[in-house]
C-alpha cells in the first residue's frame, strides 16, 4: 500500500493543501482545486490503495480543514479498505534501521 503524507505545520490553507496534493500524486495542472474536484481524484483519479496521513493535526486545524477531513473520511468508507487516513497530532517517529 502506498503511503503518503500531508504535514499541516505546513499547509496553512486549502490553497497550500491542494497545491501539496498535487505535487504528492503527480496531477496535472487541470486539477481543479476544489472540493468536488479532490473527490473526484481522491475516489476515481488516484493509485489506489493508499495510506494518507495527516500528521501536525491539532484541534485548531481539524475545525479548520474540517470539511477537507470529512471529504477523505467518506472516501475511505466509500472505496471499502482501498484508501486509509491516519489524523495524527504530533508526526510519526520513523523506525531505526
Amino acid at each position: 500500500m502506498n503511503k503518503v503524507s500531508f504535514d499541516f505545520n505546513h499547509i496553512p490553507d486549502l490553497p497550500a493543501f491542494y497545491a501539496e496534493f498535487v505535487r504528492q500524486f503527480a496531477l496535472t495542472e487541470s486539477f481543479g482545486a476544489n472540493l468536488d474536484a479532490l473527490w473526484d481524484e481522491v475516489t476515481g483519479g488516484i493509485a489506489l490503495p493508499v495510506e494518507i496521513d495527516f500528521i501536525n493535526l491539532t484541534a485548531s486545524r481539524k475545525r479548520r480543514f474540517g470539511a477537507l477531513i470529512l471529504l477523505f473520511e467518506e472516501a475511505e468508507e466509500e472505496l471499502e479498505g482501498e484508501l486509509r487516513l491516519n489524523l495524527l497530532e504530533k508526526p510519526v517517529a520513523k523506525a531505526k534501521g
